[in-house]
């Protein structure tokens, strides 16, 4: 444990030494084999412009992460606004081993080229938010917030090089198609929007390897219900990478996302204390 411990530290030691899966909504077992028509690869990479045409939902993200036998899950849930690329997220840690560590929900606001992060402690007032360049993240922060940014998640899927279609099935009451696939992080990158061109980019180089398996879940209008990434990631407390599966759902499209980012005297400016 104190070894699974050393990674969840070491995906916030990646954002200025900063210290900081699977889902409840899975969808249903029964699987019809009824194909959907147009070519899977093609559906899969016009994922993302189906979102910005929805225009926002509400989304939980899920990252599990396991190690030596060891599972960490940091979940959390929020809005979106797919057009001006804004997102709000309340992040759970998981519960410390002993139980002695209370931890405060952490709020993020996601936009273009930066993370900003609140009720982060090593030393932070809680009324500052921690700004992050996105740009310097050798995973893009699919991996290091802690949650993957719902819209990069589906701008990796620009880079699908492979993929079949499962089967009809539901999520969350949803009738929806699966398919399962593999995409590659550089393809994703150079189709990606520019928001997203040099996280995408940045995680091509810094990942184990730029091939990311996946299982998405499509609803009859298109959007994105479900989406898994499976991601080999190198945190350089380890001898091996860590395996980590970020899963991400959306639904209730078109809810009001009001994302306001923090003016400049709301941003701390000093020495983060490294946890």
């Amino acid at each position: 444990m104190a070894r699974m411990r050393g990674v969840v530290a070491g995906f916030f030691g990646a954002v200025c030494c900063l210290g900081l899966g699977s889902t409840g909504c899975a969808g249903s077992d029964a699987v019809s084999r009824e194909a959907p028509a147009g070519d899977a690869v093609r559906v899969l990479r016009e994922t993302a412009d189906v979102l910005v045409d929805a225009g926002s939902s509400k989304a939980t993200t899920s990252l599990e992460m396991a190690t030596g036998g060891t599972r960490v899950t940091i979940r959390g849930e929020g809005v979106y606004d797919y057009r001006k690329r804004l997102g709000r997220l309340k992040v759970l840690l998981p519960q410390d081993p002993a139980g002695k560590v209370v931890r405060r929900p952490i709020t993020e606001l996601l936009a273009p080229g930066a993370l900003f992060m609140k009720n982060r402690g090593a030393g932070v007032p809680a009324d500052k938010w921690v700004r992050v360049d996105i740009g310097t993240l050798s995973d893009g922060n699919l991996v290091t917030g802690g949650a993957t940014d719902p819209f990069a998640a589906a701008e990796v899927l620009r880079g699908t090089w492979s993929a079949t279609f499962v089967g009809r099935t539901e999520v969350a009451g949803a009738k929806v198609r699966h398919y399962r696939g593999a995409a590659d992080l550089r393809r994703a990158s150079r189709y990606a929007s520019d928001a997203n061109r040099k996280a995408l980019d940045a995680a091509a180089k810094g990942f184990a390897t730029a091939r990311v398996p996946f299982d998405v879940y499509l609803d009859d209008a298109g959007r994105i219900r479900k989406l898994r990434h499976r991601f080999s990631f190198v945190n350089g407390r380890q001898d091996e990478p860590v395996a980590v599966a970020s899963t991400t759902l959306l639904y209730d499209f078109g809810v009001p996302a009001d994302v306001r980012l923090p003016e400049d005297g709301d941003i701390y400016a000093g020495r983060i204390a490294e946890e």
